[in-house]
Order: structure tokens, then sequence, then C-alpha cells
């Protein structure tokens, strides 16, 4: 059981015996194995090239020859590992997601939140999805884009998106009473689609911000407080 402050009140939260569970993706991630450490350098140098020259020119501009040039081996040498550069956009997403999925999940779990306030937990909820977008705002932006066409890119996004929104819910129950949030699992979708939509902005993947990050996510922090409580009132 695990306590988390509410105004007077503590809430008291029963932990489930699977939040820190792999993430179950759709796509797992393949076993390499490499007879020589030169062989999985090389490979690691492919990924990390493909993640700058995705960034730098999107999905469709990218061609297996600027990957290798990056990775600075030759263009026989991608083909050794990949058979294109769909395949090796669907790896850096799988890595990228269950690196994500361990570092945050962790994190949206009741114990890490234990003993704060309402506003807080709301915050730092709030913190946890920012950081986990504005950590590669870049290629968060070219994983939206491909989500939109791309089948198994959707289901790679839409699992750690449910698992997220899914943690979230749990918190929302914790802290909050039917009266004051009916629909947990709703209003846990709102909070993460506009966390998430914000963190994009704020990392200026939309352009420069109109205000400091610093007040967007104080903005963002407040309207989810008075969404979800129907008021704006410090935590006593």
């Amino acid at each position: 059981m695990f306590a988390i402050s509410c105004g007077n009140r503590r809430v008291y939260y029963a932990l489930r015996t699977d939040m820190s569970a792999k993430l179950k993706l759709p796509l797992e991630l393949r076993s390499r194995t490499f007879s020589q450490e030169r062989a999985r350098k090389t490979y690691e140098a492919l990924l990390e090239a493909a993640e700058k020259v995705f960034v730098a020119k999107g999905f469709d501009a990218t061609q297996t020859p600027d990957i290798a040039a990056e990775a600075g081996v030759s263009v026989g040498s991608f083909y050794r590992y990949f058979t294109d550069k769909r395949e090796i956009f669907l790896e850096i997403m799988r890595r990228d997601l269950q690196t994500a999925h361990e570092q945050v999940m962790d994190k949206l779990r009741p114990e890490y939140l234990q003993g704060k306030g309402r506003r807080d937990t709301i915050k730092e909820i709030l913190n946890i999805t920012l950081a986990n977008i504005i950590r590669h705002p870049g290629m968060q932006r070219v994983l939206l884009e491909m989500a939109l066409r791309d089948k198994e890119v959707w289901q790679l996004k839409h699992a750690f998106d449910v698992e997220s929104q899914n943690r979230i819910a749990e918190l929302i129950g914790a802290i909050c009473t039917k009266e004051q949030v009916a629909d947990a699992k709703a209003t846990a979708y709102v909070i993460h689609v506009a966390a998430v939509e914000c963190a994009i902005r704020i990392a200026g993947e939309r352009g420069a911000l109109p205000v400091s990050r610093e007040r967007a996510k104080a903005a963002l922090t407040q309207l989810i407080d008075r969404a979800v409580f129907g008021q704006d009132v410090a935590d006593e």
C-alpha cells in the first residue's frame, strides 16, 4: 500500500504486482548476435547514424547511402545488417520506445509519487511525460509522421501510448474520488495527448515558443488541475 497526499487526506493505493513488467511491443526487438566486436560496433553506428539522418531529412528523403555515409561504412555494409531504411527505422523505434518504457513507466508508479500533494503529483506526471518527448524531439516528429501511414509504426506507438495512459489512469484513481473524476481512463487519455502535444511544441518542433518552457508547463499543470478537481487551489 502507498499513500499520496490530497489536501488534508492521504489516499492509500494498492500497487499492482505487474507494474514493472516489460512493455510487450507488437514487434519485439530483434535478437542480434555478433561474432566480432567490430560487427557489433558497425551495427550500433548504423543505428545512431540513421537516427541523425532521419531527424535531419525526414523518412522519405533519407536514402540508405546517406545512412551508410553518416556511419562511415559502405552501402554494402548497411545491407549486411538491414534490408532497407524502413527496417532500420523500425529497429530504432523499438529500441527507443523500450528505453522510454523502462525510464518513464518506472516513474509513473505510486511509490515514486508517495507523499506528494495533488498539484505536485500532476506536475510530476507532466514532467515525466514531457522529459521523454523532449529527450528525442526530432525522432518523435518523424515517429508521428510515420505512424499516420505505416501500420507497424502505428502499432509500436500505440502500444507505448496505451501503457502510458493506463499508468496515468491508475494514478488519477489514486488521488481523485469518483465525484471528481468519473472516467479516469478518458481523463488520462486527454492528459497524455495534451502533454505530448505540448512537449513537442516546448521542444521547438512546431516553431519558436511565445512563452518560456517554465510558463508553458506551469499553465498546463494549472489547466489539468482545474479540469480534474474543478477548482484551482493550492495543496494543503
